[in-house]
């Protein structure tokens, strides 16, 4: 593989202590169009393979809401722009087509698969063209899918800057990416203990997390990383208890200045940035902020739902995957939830996916597991993406927007992020 395509076409040097991570020398400045307004904000940036970013990161968000435009618009400005791997072939009509209408079978999976995969090598090369050299580009992939491996793969291949998992802990993931050292590593974790136990399983397998994202269950949206929806609010997840908790383990560790930490859910302002930045944190996620923004790619009627959620509307409830998620209580969900009850009763293992995909190792609809949601994910967050406000789940972070219910673009959004100024036509905050 040539060089230039895993390492963002910066020469790379290699690290002489015999640590698997390479970084960059001499450090680059940071290219970016809001540079001016980053050095006025009194913010430290975000140091990633050997380049300076702005200290923002835009959340992986499936059924293709975060793909090539929008994660490409987010490295442009100098920032990290996150694909989410889930079900890109409903990005593409071909694609689409290509897998309209097949009759159950192995087979049939393994054409979706294939789909889907042509689809992730396409949205990082839209994304990389885009991104014209600046900032970062990643994968999100969730631990708890079929494909996880093959998107890893596919991604690294393809020659992306890092790859980002969740939805479970990634222990593997050294392991896949053995044959790929300058790409970055980037587990997303929700406590303290959780960071302690991946960083030393990685560190007996010769790698360190190139950087951890820590979501906050409270706060974040999607799929969230606690156990039970009961536990969302418990303080352990809390920045002002993982942050500081984190770096007093990575100081007892030796490894103080190795991994950058990312705070995850409820950022809003350049206050949000600073606070958590005063707590430990290198940089900020943002999901549900860039999902509303101009340049997602999700239907703009995908956008007006998100924009449009007041606090009330908002709902948390587990996912046919097992895990706590929170969503917009729509027209579907409503009718969901009244029979919820009657389809965990008659919930029994089926002898193949409704959808003849199998997206997830483990669904509560296709294994019977009454515990568990009982719907097609896949399914549901497809009409999401499409704009479908009667047949879609709508994913949405717990935070107030930006710019209230207006979609505005990224270069906006950044920029608020940075001076807590409005954009032109706008007179207040949200």
């Amino acid at each position: 593989m040539p060089e230039d395509l895993d390492s963002g076409g910066i020469r790379l040097q290699e690290t002489t202590d015999g640590g698997a991570s390479p970084r960059v020398a001499p450090l680059g400045a940071l290219d970016s169009p809001h540079r001016l307004e980053f050095e006025a904000s009194g913010l430290a940036p975000l140091t990633l393979a050997g380049r300076r970013l702005l200290p923002i990161v835009q959340g992986g968000m499936g059924v293709g809401v975060s793909a090539h435009r929008l994660a490409g618009t987010v490295a442009r400005q100098g920032a990290v722009g996150t694909i989410s791997s889930i079900d890109l072939r409903r990005l593409h009509p071909d694609l689409m087509e290509r897998t309209r209408g097949l009759k159950p079978g192995p087979d049939t999976r393994g054409t979706i698969e294939l789909a889907n995969l042509v689809a992730l090598r396409r949205e990082i090369e839209g994304a990389r063209a885009l991104a014209q050299g600046r900032g970062l580009l990643a994968v999100n992939v969730m631990r708890a899918v079929s494909q996880y491996r093959d998107y890893v793969v596919t991604s690294l291949e393809a020659g992306i800057d890092a790859i980002v998992v969740g939805a479970g802990l990634p222990m593997d993931l050294p392991e896949i990416a053995a044959d790929f050292p300058r790409a970055l590593l980037v587990p997303i974790l929700s406590e303290a203990r959780s960071i302690q136990l991946v960083v030393k399983r990685w560190e007996k397998r010769g790698r360190l997390p190139d950087a951890i994202v820590v979501e906050h269950p409270r706060l974040a949206g999607g799929h969230l990383g606690a156990a039970r929806v009961e536990d969302l609010a418990d303080p352990r997840f809390d920045f002002e208890n993982v942050l500081p908790q984190a770096r007093a383990f990575f100081r007892s560790a030796g490894i103080e200045k190795e991994i950058p930490l990312i705070a995850a859910g409820g950022i809003h302002c350049l206050a949000d940035i600073r606070r958590l930045q005063d707590l430990g944190a290198a940089a900020v996620q943002l999901g549900t902020a860039f999902a509303v923004s101009a340049e997602c790619d999700a239907d703009r009627a995908f956008k007006d739902v998100l924009a449009g959620a007041r606090p009330e509307d908002l709902v948390e409830f587990i996912s046919v995957a097992g895990l706590p998620a929170r969503a917009v209580r729509t027209p579907w969900f409503e009718k969901y939830q009244l029979v919820e009850p009657r389809l965990k009763e008659v919930a029994r293992a089926k002898s193949r996916c409704t959808m003849m995909f199998d997206c997830l190792q483990r669904c509560g609809l296709r294994d019977g597991t009454a515990e568990s949601g009982q719907f097609c994910i896949d399914k549901v967050l497809g009409a999401a993406l499409q704009g479908d406000t009667q047949r879609g789940l709508f994913f949405r972070g717990a935070g107030i927007l930006p710019f209230g219910s207006r979609i505005r673009p990224v270069e906006e959004l950044i920029s608020w992020l940075l001076t807590d100024r409005l954009p032109p036509g706008i007179t207040d905050a949200a």
